[in-house]
């Protein structure tokens, strides 16, 4: 495995991500697809054996469930100062009025539950699982800021936003003297590339590193056009919201496993591989629920598609 940095930081990550939205007890998240803990500890362990370092949770992900499940695999089978913890907050996580958002007090609260369900004294990574609208963003930021000035957090980053909004928090930061977001987390794929427009090149100019979601769009690059799966089947209006049943999203579909059949290596190695040609992204979040798709998001690594080959997957694109 080689390591990289995320954005302008000395911090040293492993270029595959594990998304750990996939880990959560089934009665307290996604009845569906989430694993148990005992499901989910053997894949934890192989990540980490594969040399994966970057775990990325949030505080609602089964409603703590996977900060829990996470915290006590990282424990028993790693050395704490090898990994790199991720966390988020803003969605609700409890009922009541300050159980959701990004005041100053639902952030000094959730921090220590998160610390608390992760078992450890702070994470390497504390982010806002988008902005929240009803807080002055002045307000979140000072109390971002005081999170790594006590210790708890060693950085802090951002996910999906508008460009220019993402662009007003950093302008604060630098403005204020407050640590400043060294990370967005952001969703891209062949399929949702409308990024490229103003966030990945505002996130390139910044030294802000990309951490990718959905990076094979919720599994559609991973296999055929009339394949489905048991998260695409419950995933909902939602899922809707991002993905159209466009004729280009068929094409562009057709045009991986093309270009996989000519490398003799899976879909989702192709669109993995695609993803690494764009500098800003330091690693896609994949939210493995086999050790196969572990070994699949490693191995991506070692693909590398031509400039022929990468026009191919991106012509038939109709959202950049």
């Amino acid at each position: 495995m080689r390591y990289v940095k995320l954005g302008h930081t000395g911090l040293d990550v492993s270029p595959i991500a594990i998304g750990a939205m996939t880990y959560g007890e089934p009665n307290r998240g996604h009845p569906v697809w989430s694993k148990s803990e005992d499901e989910s500890r053997p894949l934890i362990k192989h990540a980490l054996d594969a040399g994966i370092t970057f775990f990325d949770t949030a505080n609602m992900y089964s409603y703590g469930s996977s900060e829990e499940i996470l915290g006590r695999a990282l424990n028993d089978f790693a050395d704490r100062d090898d990994v790199v913890i991720a966390t988020k907050l803003r969605h609700p996580i409890r009922p009541g009025p300050n159980g959701r958002g990004l005041s100053r007090k639902a952030i000094m609260t959730e921090i220590d539950h998160s610390l608390r369900r992760l078992g450890t004294d702070y994470v390497d990574m504390y982010q806002i699982h988008r902005a929240d609208h009803a807080t002055p963003w002045e307000e979140t930021l000072e109390a971002v800021n005081d999170v790594v000035k006590t210790g708890k957090a060693r950085y802090i980053g951002a996910s999906s936003m508008h460009a220019w909004e993402f662009a007003k928090a950093l302008h604060l930061q630098k403005t204020n003297g407050w640590a400043r977001f060294v990370s967005m987390q952001d969703h891209y794929n062949l399929l949702a590339r409308e990024e490229e427009r103003e966030m990945l090149p505002l996130c390139a100019d910044e030294g802000v590193g990309t951490i990718v979601w959905s990076p094979l769009a919720r599994g559609r690059l991973a296999r055929s056009w009339n394949e489905s799966s048991a998260r695409s089947a419950t995933d909902g209006s939602y899922a809707d919201m991002l993905y159209t049943s466009a004729e280009s999203d068929h094409a562009i579909i057709d045009a991986v496993g093309e270009v996989a059949a000519a490398h003799g290596v899976s879909r989702a190695q192709i669109g993995l591989a695609w993803l690494r040609r764009n500098p800003v992204v330091v690693a896609p979040l994949v939210g493995a629920n086999t050790i196969e798709q572990i070994d699949e998001a490693v191995a991506s690594l070692d693909v590398v598609l031509t400039d022929d080959e990468a026009a191919r997957l991106e012509a038939p694109s109709t959202s950049y």
